[in-house]
């Protein structure tokens, strides 16, 4: 990051956090117009699969709408802000000693779960250790159980296995805290600022937490509704029946744009829709072949075709929107002269067909893949675009397959993408992406202190990605919610910033 004094809280780089409100970091809304009003219902749509509904908040989330409804029952450690970009919640305060290995978190004053017990150290150890047995450093970056500990009733030591200035950041919306020994989460028994009131297939209504420790939300209730496309909740915000289409995409948007009677919300450089190539064995394990393939992208016509112009061109490395991001990396072009080139130097069997698996999951995902196996034509790669339903790509292509699309609803920092997808460690390395000067520059930029020398080892990280990484970065889309224009101060925050509606509220 450009690490200035007033930006040293904004990865945890310094020593120690200032104390704030949970959730006033965030600059979460735009000009109300009129003082906040009280009450009401807020109708919001959101993404997911029926068939992967999941209560558990320590198993693997894919839905959008699972995730809202345990971000607003639960309260995680820390969260997205803007300035500073990580933001109290459940923890006010934190601060490291000077080796930066042990990050001391402290609880904030008066939290408590919803049926009135107090939030204690041992709540919090037990929630993040259960966390760090499910999924490992991906979420909680220490090297065993152990490493969590209670540091008097209201306060919990997490330690590091090396120095790691990052640990706030990298604990972002993945702590989530329930009462210590809880397995069944049916009753949704969080501290959050909202409380479950039911849930039924995906579908949810929560109601007001009067007594969350940030401050008793506006709304009377947020009634969260889950949809199986884009598409369909595009449909519903137009016709009424919703309040917000979180997440909606640039169709939708383009349509609202004309309507009176509606907002568009948009959160420039926002979501990834990116190409997963695996780079360990199969097709594309050679380098040159997935330069070739980089090579063959017209970045321009992809923005244009599948973000409808409502993204920007990326340069095939994750964490666009960070302040380290290297924009002296050259900007890749098109070049299919060059790309064919590769592709016989690599011996690449231009004769196959290969198969590029989607899923209609992130809006535009589909038609991205169909205009990359349409652009890669040209060097002579043949692709077949296979669309498969959400539980089967999860089950049988994530991780695993040699060719295929994710997204990412989160324009997060270099560093945390390096850690979730790119280390040798993770449980999510998309590409299998195993190599050792990654891992290397990786720990050297948990170990860097802030300033000059984490910037140089952030691009460390990023020149190794646009290389030989595993993943083509065409582009970013901006985020695309529409609402009715009497929905009030939504987040503006990219990423998982959107689902921190706490301060929303309905003008009459």
């Amino acid at each position: 990051m450009d690490l200035n004094r007033r930006n040293l809280v904004k990865l945890g780089l310094g020593l120690s956090a200032i104390s704030a409100i949970p959730g006033c970091g965030d600059d979460s809304g735009s000009s109300s117009g009129g003082a906040p009003e009280p009450g009401g219902t807020l109708r919001i749509g959101a993404i997911g699969k029926s068939s992967k509904t999941e209560r558990d908040p320590y198993a693997t989330i894919s839905n959008e709408s699972d995730f809202l409804i345990m971000s607003l029952i639960y309260d995680p450690l820390t969260v997205p802000g803007n300035e500073p970009n990580v933001a109290p919640r459940l923890a006010s305060k934190w601060e490291s000693d000077a080796e930066q290995r042990n990050w001391t978190f402290t609880i904030a004053e008066g939290a408590a779960f919803h049926d009135g017990r107090p939030v204690t150290s041992d709540d919090v150890v037990w929630s993040l250790r259960t966390l760090r047995e499910v999924a490992g450093e991906t979420k909680v970056p220490v090297a065993s159980v152990n490493d969590i500990n209670s540091a008097g009733p209201n306060a919990v030591v997490l330690t590091t296995a090396g120095p790691n200035s990052q640990l706030p950041l990298l604990l972002r919306l993945m702590t989530f805290v329930v009462p210590e020994g809880t397995t069944d989460h049916s009753k949704g028994i969080g501290s959050g600022p909202f409380e479950l009131e039911s849930y039924t297939n995906g579908n949810a209504r929560l109601v007001r937490n009067d007594k969350w420790h940030g401050g008793a939300p506006l709304l009377d209730a947020i009634e969260v509704t889950l949809f199986e496309s884009p598409e369909s909740m595009a449909n519903a915000v137009m016709a009424g029946q919703i309040d917000v289409a979180s997440s909606v995409g640039a169709v939708a948007g383009r349509t609202a744009e004309s309507r009176g009677d509606l907002q568009v919300i948009r959160r420039p450089n926002d979501v990834a829709v990116v190409i997963a190539m695996r780079t360990s064995d199969g097709p594309f394990a050679d380098p040159r072949v997935r330069a070739a393939l980089r090579l063959g992208v017209d970045r321009e016509g992809m923005v244009a075709q599948v973000l409808s112009g409502y993204g920007a061109v990326a340069n095939d490395v994750l964490g666009t929107g960070d302040p380290t991001y290297d924009t002296a990396l050259s900007q890749r072009e098109r070049d299919v002269d060059r790309a064919r080139q590769l592709l016989a130097d690599a011996k690449f069997d231009t004769g196959k067909t290969y198969p590029l698996v989607t899923k209609a999951e992130a809006a535009g995902e589909v038609e991205s893949a169909k205009v990359f196996a349409r652009q890669v034509e040209d060097i002579g790669v043949k692709l077949e675009v296979v669309v498969q339903e959400a539980n089967a790509f999860y089950d049988e292509t994530w991780l695993k397959a040699p060719l295929y699309t994710v997204n990412w609803g989160t324009n997060d920092s270099v560093m945390f993408y390096a850690s979730k997808v790119l280390t040798s460690r993770t449980k999510w390395n998309e590409t299998n992406f195993k190599d050792e000067a990654f891992d290397k520059a990786y720990t050297d930029a948990l170990a860097a202190p802030a300033g000059a020398k984490f910037t140089e080892a952030s691009k460390a990280i990023q020149k190794i990605q646009y290389d030989r990484g595993g993943y083509i970065v065409w582009g970013m889309a901006d985020g695309i919610d529409v609402a009715s224009t009497a929905v009030r101060d939504l987040p503006k925050l990219g990423g998982y910033g959107r689902v921190q509606l706490e301060r929303v509220w309905l003008s009459s």
